[in-house]
């Protein structure tokens, strides 16, 4: 008697449970490679072996191959000799019913897949699943397999993390959603993956190559960017964002990656490198690449390849652009996979920069990396991908020079120390900064560094470095000081101090002008000229006060203050002296509280706090707050305007929607701050009503 299936069991629920893809779905098959799920098959009789033929067939892609290993027939009997191939292993068996283990191999490509069956040799296939396959990190032969459960917990599944900006004196905590679970994620990831050029050209053999994390995270760091491709987002760095969302707005990929899905990808604008990295990093941890978000301070953007950033400045003092820059931060990701394609043992495997960023092309396309940290660390710039410019982002040495009116250079003093400090990502399982510098660059200074510097220079054969000569000791100390902490709202206080052993007749020039964090100028806030009879071994201070009301309507699209001391020694016309600080403004504080626990499906009362700090009235304040597994989507709140030094109170209720660790985080906007961000922790605990497996959820059953 031939046997008959009646019933398929996907065991969805506990499936996703154990390959940790529950958070994203109980509805929908989602498992990761290399580990087993089970089905349970209903039939009219005891299934045999031996003599009974049942076979699976799972197929990915628009053209599933055998020989691509986008296409596999597995089961009783067995496999077909696919080239990565399925199992199916029987776990129980009953008179009625058998339950089988079903396991992709840890190399298999990433994707949707379809899962079919036919019983006997000559019926034809049944659908029985379409299901989500994903990188597993828990499995050893995944090349993305991490050890340390900790780390697996950090780095795959958070939802939630911490970016850091400001500058190297000033690092500064951004909370960001990630978001990676929610339910609609997955399907987005997989659209990006659809959408990229080489997919596009040829579907067979991308889908084929998307067993390799090296490739998706090439991939994937194009795609962030909308500049070769219809990528996520646009680039913009600065005004108008009048046609979209400026950069500083954002605070979830979510909401990114859900505005670009539901415009049939057209590109979401605008953002910068800490909104490319978060987007980014949420793709990578949906698809199952462990993942961090990294900030870089005095990060160098080397565009000639040389190693060397030269920063020009008028005799006047100003900052000019120049095509070389350092900015006060820079933000990328790093992923965490093996890297057997550069050398036969496992010397650069581990984490591996991907920047998607659109800064400079890599083999024509707009993304960088994987770049391994450890060819950064060592100076192996003949490495691929994009070590070299990486390298130069931590480790450039930076030249000065003054424009003069003739129209020639002079070169003011050289620094082989201040790019690439303090690179930051958030530490494991806690909300504190972590410095990884040491796991990209030796200490600076020290005699390893500059062997690194110089291997580097000798393996780059693209540009060659001009050689760096050094300058005699400059026979006049000149430094720039803080007074007091800088707060945006209030006057700033800084000076200038002087110090020489010989007599001296000096002419200062002081200017401060606001720059973008790409380390590009802007407007001019303030001037000072000076004539100074600088006595011998005597320190001399210069104040320098620049009111609110000179800075404040140029910082609204402005990361910091570039405050610039240019000397002139009247007695010898040849000696000129720069000192130069980035000051990076302290906002205001939003504060917002919630009950630290509540629970699942039941409303709690969320409270934004702010105080006008400044003795005018503010207008057209915009609060937004968001948090994934609290907010179905963004809450808006318009506040017309604020009195001086007002303190005004916002509750806004809300109800949780997953268990877990969470964050609720608000933004506040109007005419005279820019995105203020505030945000606070919320432990949501599982609440015992469970949700048919055939109803998405939606939150007005529970009163919402």
């Amino acid at each position: 008697m031939a046997i008959e299936i009646s019933k398929v069991l996907l065991h969805v629920k506990e499936n996703n449970k154990e390959h940790r893809t529950d958070d994203a779905s109980v509805k929908r098959l989602m498992v990761r490679r290399g580990q087993s799920f089970k089905i349970t098959l209903h039939t009219n009789r005891q299934f045999q072996p031996d003599t009974d033929t049942l076979l699976f067939t799972a197929e990915t892609g628009p053209k599933p191959s055998e020989e691509k290993g986008t296409r596999c027939v597995f089961g009783f009997p067995k496999s077909t000799g696919a080239k990565k191939a399925w199992t199916a292993l029987v776990q129980e068996s009953g008179r009625s019913s058998m339950t089988l283990a079903i396991s992709s191999p840890a190399d298999a490509s990433v994707g949707s897949y379809n899962l079919y069956m036919r019983e006997g040799s000559h019926s034809s296939p049944q659908s029985i699943a379409n299901m989500v396959l994903l990188f597993n990190p828990w499995c050893t032969e995944d090349w993305v397999h991490l050890p340390e459960e900790a780390e697996r917990q950090e780095y795959v599944m958070a939802e939630d993390g911490i970016i850091y900006t400001g500058s190297a004196d000033r690092i500064g905590p951004l909370a960001w959603n990630f978001g990676q679970f929610e339910e609609d994620m997955v399907d987005i990831c997989m659209k990006l993956l659809d959408m990229n050029p080489k997919c596009l050209r040829d579907p067979a053999e991308d889908f084929s190559a998307r067993c390799n994390p090296i490739y998706v995270g090439r991939v994937v760091s194009a795609m962030i960017n909308a500049n070769d491709d219809r990528g996520i987002l646009a680039g913009r760095w600065q005004t108008p964002y009048s046609d979209g969302v400026a950069p500083t707005k954002w605070s979830s990929s979510v909401d990114i990656l859900r505005r670009w899905y539901k415009s049939h990808c057209s590109p979401v604008k605008y953002g910068q490198c800490w909104v490319f990295a978060g987007v980014m990093c949420a793709v990578l941890r949906c698809l199952g690449i462990p993942c961090r978000v990294v900030s870089n301070f005095q990060s160098a953007h080397d565009t000639d390849k040389n190693l060397t950033i030269d920063k020009f400045y008028t005799d006047e003092g100003r900052p000019k652009e120049s095509p070389d820059s350092v900015w006060n931060f820079h933000v990328w990701v790093e992923g965490w996979m093996k890297r057997p394609d550069l050398s036969g043992d496992s010397t650069y495997d581990g984490w591996q920069v991907l920047d998607p960023t659109p800064q400079e092309e890599s083999s024509g396309v707009f993304c960088c990396g994987p770049c391994p940290v450890k060819a950064v660390l060592e100076g192996h710039t003949d490495l691929k991908y994009d070590v070299p410019f990486v390298f130069a982002e931590v480790n450039a040495d930076q030249v000065f020079w003054m424009l003069m009116r003739d129209g020639s250079k002079h070169r003011l003093q050289t620094d082989t120390s201040q790019v690439g400090r303090n690179i930051s990502t958030k530490a494991v399982g806690a909300n504190r900064r972590e410095d990884i510098t040491a796991s990209c660059k030796y200490p600076e200074g020290s005699k390893k560094e500059r062997l690194v510097f110089e291997e580097a220079v000798r393996r780059g054969n693209e540009h060659k470095p001009r050689p760096v000569l050094p300058l005699k000791p400059p026979a006049l100390k000149l430094e720039i000081t803080e007074e007091k902490e800088p707060i945006s709202g209030q006057d700033l206080e800084l000076s200038v101090l002087l110090h020489s052993e010989l007599l001296r007749e000096l002419s200062v020039q002081i200017n401060a002008q606001a720059m973008r964090y790409t380390g590009q100028p802007d407007s001019l806030v303030y001037r000072e000229e000076k004539e100074v009879l600088l006595q011998p071994k005597q320190d001399f201070k210069i104040p320098i006060r620049i009111p609110f009301s000179s800075y404040g309507t140029k910082m609204l699209d402005n990361n910091s203050l570039k405050v610039s001391a240019v000397v002139h020694d009247k007695q010898h016309p040849g000696d000129v002296y720069l000192a130069e600080k980035d000051i990076v403004l302290k906002e205001p504080t939003i504060t917002i509280q919630a009950p630290s626990t509540c629970q699942q499906f039941t409303e709690v009362t969320a409270e934004v706090i702010f105080e006008n700090p400044i003795s005018s009235t503010i207008r057209d304040g915009v609060l937004t707050l968001t948090g994934s597994g609290l907010l179905n989507h963004p809450i808006v709140a318009r506040i017309p305007m604020i009195k001086a030094y007002e303190r005004v109170r916002f509750r806004v209720p809300f109800v949780p929607y997953r268990a877990g660790s969470r964050k609720l985080m608000a933004d506040f906007d109007c005419d005279t701050f820019r995105d203020m961000k505030g945000s606070c922790d919320v432990e949501v605990k599982p609440n015992l009503v469970v949700l048919p497996p055939w109803e998405p959820f939606n939150p007005s059953i529970f009163g919402a």
